[in-house]
């Protein structure tokens, strides 16, 4: 039985149904978030951690969803949050460390057995890699997630011209490094 976001949050109004549309949600969206995620932060422990925190948040807050916007945005944005507080912590105590988050996580990318990419796979996710993180953001919710403009404005909470001028610049340095790699 495959039941919208407003009919599973609508259970989720009851009591005694609140676990079963929690689990029917985590089903739902578990896969989707969790590559958001692994995306940002490349290592699977910590994408499943932030998954986890995800989720957990969602179960406090999920009677304070208005419904403003969908619950797959309302989603996204907690995801993309905990993604983005997760990254700049990890700076945060790498401060006094010669190298610098990206350099690890493409390290990390490196000797992931989980990535099966080629060579070309490799270069564009270090690539990737290589933009800040706001930019890393929407240019993975564009090309990989395929999601609009409008959604990423809502869950990002900025406007679709500074999302287009980021994916913009973030696609531009890619195919920079890209080429001078082949060269």
């Amino acid at each position: 039985m495959h039941l919208s976001d407003q009919e599973i949050l609508s259970m989720a109004r009851f009591p005694k149904e609140k676990e079963r549309a929690f689990a029917m949600l985590i089903k739902k969206y578990q896969q989707r978030l969790y590559w958001h995620l692994r995306k940002m932060v490349i290592v699977h422990e910590d994408a499943d951690d932030l998954l986890q925190n995800t989720f957990i948040k969602v179960w406090q807050n999920l009677e304070n969803f208005r419904g403003d916007s969908s619950f797959y945005t309302w989603l996204y944005r907690i995801a993309t949050n905990e993604a983005l507080n997760h990254l700049n912590k990890k700076r945060a105590e790498l401060i006094n460390s010669p190298d610098d988050l990206e350099y690890l996580l493409s390290d990390k990318l490196d000797m992931d057995p989980l990535f099966s990419g080629d060579e070309i796979q490799s270069r564009l996710q270090k690539s990737i890699l290589s933009l800040p993180d706001k930019q890393r953001l929407v240019f993975n919710m564009k090309y990989f997630d395929d999601i609009k403009y409008e959604e990423m404005a809502e869950i990002l909470d900025t406007s679709v011209g500074a999302l287009k001028a980021s994916y913009f610049h973030a696609v531009r340095k890619i195919e920079s490094l890209i080429k001078q790699e082949l060269f």
